[in-house]
């Protein structure tokens, strides 16, 4: 396997999610190396000249105005990683975990944080052996960085803290004596370089925004399934509707929608019938799914230039200027993570009615709650309330993080962004969203079942299949927590996009 160059190639969002995955391998490049190198000597001609620079001889936060003497230096990095790891919670998931790791790697690989090329080597020694530091989840207000969960990252480096090799969680002192390494002696300014910076939220987010983007094209087939099972029209979709308010993500899911919806047989059979117009939830799914990809459009932007910055402080320039600034704020991430949760929300929001138009049969014309002997049998009615109290759930989460801020550190961090909260809960938004759009599914492909035997549209026929391949038939009241965890998991693979993009073309997300 080929090893990713970080510090000098800017990844794309596919190349950061498959660093998460256990067996990608990092490296530094030539260019990043000799980069690292400059910025290290600058700190060193720093504490040679015994300069008072904040974070290489002083105290942090509230302390910094306490001078640190040259032989204390490496203790006070030391001590600053030791009393910071006091995060909570439960540990990030492992690949979240790895991710950030890699983020970090490349952050400091820019040159432009004053450490070692030994310190990034002993990181990228545990990155390619897939010893990835178990990180609580809990503790960041998302300003100074990341500092309790980065703290907890970087212990594993001193022989302190916890790794996960993936079959079992071991101590960081055994985790180097696997690689033959002593624990890392920090020098100046080393430890806060470790944890200073946001790259805890940007990989909670990065995974969000990867989940979101796959169920902005789930929406759309769901969409377009439900518009067939209910004989809905294909008309609000038409390129001229989306020309005269040309939204590009109104657009794209409009186009989105035709195309799952071509070589319909259902579309043209009631062509003539008495219904005059659809409910909100499928005439205007092309402006209320467009508005999320435009927001995720934001957020992904916004993800994809913070995984590419330095977010240190001090950060330490190879000309010899170190300035103390504010690169480590969580801001920019936090009201991305914001904008993302309330899109992805608004697509379950949506999912949900259209479900309850399908099982609802003063709407629908179809058997109440799509079940097979109505009264006796329930159907699908309690999938429908599932879907109700996710989408409810997610009302709460997607109160915006960003505009919440707490003073910390004796006051001297007086305006915090609360990124990781942020993040957290737009990957919980997601989770939620993907079992709402699952239910959506489910409950589409009973009502296409209940219909006259024509063809649906060549994409909706592949999300059709999709489903049965996993979820039979409701032919009768059954256990129904494995049809819903199955079509999740049919989701949350990115199967049902690819199958439904064999059959029909790329879909636009």
């Amino acid at each position: 396997m080929t090893a990713f160059q970080l510090g000098s190639k800017r990844p794309d969002l596919s190349t950061w999610i498959g660093l998460g995955a256990p067996g990608s391998q990092v490296a530094l490049g030539k260019a990043a190396r000799q980069a690292v190198a400059k910025s290290r000597e600058v700190v060193d001609r720093v504490t040679a000249e015994e300069r008072v620079v904040y974070g290489v001889n002083t105290g942090f936060g509230k302390l910094a105005n306490v001078s640190v003497s040259p032989s204390d230096l490496g203790r006070l990095q030391r001590n600053l990683l030791l009393s910071h790891a006091t995060g909570t919670g439960e540990p990030l998931p492992r690949e979240v975990a790895r991710l950030a790791f890699a983020l970090r790697i490349h952050a400091l690989a820019k040159g432009c944080s004053g450490v070692r090329p030994e310190l990034l080597d002993a990181m990228v020694d545990l990155f390619n052996h897939d010893l990835v530091p178990v990180i609580p989840s809990q503790g960041s207000v998302g300003a100074s960085g990341d500092l309790a969960p980065l703290s907890h990252m970087a212990l594993p480096l001193i022989g302190q803290g916890e790794v996960d090799d993936g079959r079992r969680v071991i101590s960081g002192r055994t985790a180097l004596a696997r690689l033959g390494r002593q624990p890392v002696e920090l020098h100046a300014k080393e430890g806060l370089a470790l944890i200073n910076g946001t790259q805890i939220m940007t990989a909670i987010g990065l995974f969000a925004l990867h989940a979101a983007e796959t169920l902005s094209k789930v929406a759309d087939i769901a969409c377009a399934l439900t518009l067939e099972a209910l004989c809905g029209s294909a008309r609000p979709f038409r390129p001229a509707v989306h020309r005269v308010r040309a939204h590009r993500g109104q657009r794209d899911t409009a186009s989105n929608v035709r195309k799952l919806l071509s070589g319909s047989e259902i579309l043209p059979s009631h062509k003539n019938c008495s219904k005059v117009q659809d409910a909100y939830s499928l005439r205007c799914a092309p402006q209320v799914h467009g508005a999320a990809k435009e927001a995720l459009a934001f957020a992904r932007g916004v993800l994809l230039t913070e995984a590419d910055s330095v977010t240190d402080n001090p950060l330490v320039f190879p000309d010899g200027d170190v300035i103390s600034a504010g690169n480590f704020h969580g801001q920019p991430v936090s009201q991305a993570m914001d904008f993302l949760k309330i899109a992805v929300s608004t697509l379950a929001n949506i999912s949900e009615r259209r479900t309850e138009n399908l099982v609802n049969p003063d709407i629908s014309g179809l058997p109440p709650f799509l079940a097979a002997s109505p009264g006796v049998e329930s159907g699908l009615m309690i999938q429908q309330v599932v879907a109700a109290a996710l989408a409810s759930e997610n009302k709460s989460l997607a109160h915006p993080a960003s505009v919440d801020t707490i003073p910390t550190s004796a006051n001297r961090e007086d305006h915090v962004s609360m990124g990781v909260t942020a993040a957290r809960h737009a990957a919980r938004v997601c989770a939620n969203t993907s079992r709402v759009l699952a239910v959506e599914l489910i409950a589409g492909a009973a009502g296409l079942d209940c219909g006259e035997s024509l063809a649906p549209g060549h994409g909706v026929a592949a999300a059709h299949a999709a489903i049965r391949a996993v979820v039979p038939p409701l032919t009768e009241d059954r256990y129904l927590a494995p049809d819903l965890a199955a079509a999740h998991a049919l989701i949350c693979s990115g199967q049902i996009v690819g199958l439904v993009e064999d059959a029909c073309g790329p879909l636009l997300a």
